[in-house]
């Protein structure tokens, strides 16, 4: 098994990097991008799961560690929450 050495390692970060690509070419999709309230919002949620993921590998205990991606994924789930009221938008 491979020693994780770094957060980019991690499934869970290149997934939530993965998001950030997506959600950033949607974002400038013109009907989103009309909605500079709900853009901005959703390109913080966003990029708050990837840095969490990484302020949290590199917080020192599993216990902080644990705390951080807990709060990736309420980050997470307001990307996803947003976006369900983009796609009823359309």
């Amino acid at each position: 098994m491979t020693k994780v050495r770094r957060c980019e390692d991690l499934i869970c970060w290149q997934k939530a990097r993965i998001l950030a690509n997506s959600i950033q070419c949607l974002t400038r999709h013109p009907e989103f991008s009309k909605d500079f309230r709900l853009r901005d919002q959703i390109l913080d949620a966003d990029g708050s799961v990837m840095h969490n993921i990484a302020e949290g590998f590199d917080a020192g205990s599993n216990p902080e560690f644990i705390r951080f991606l807990k709060m990736a994924r309420r980050s997470a789930s307001e990307v996803q929450s947003q976006l369900g009221g983009f796609c009823k938008m359309k």
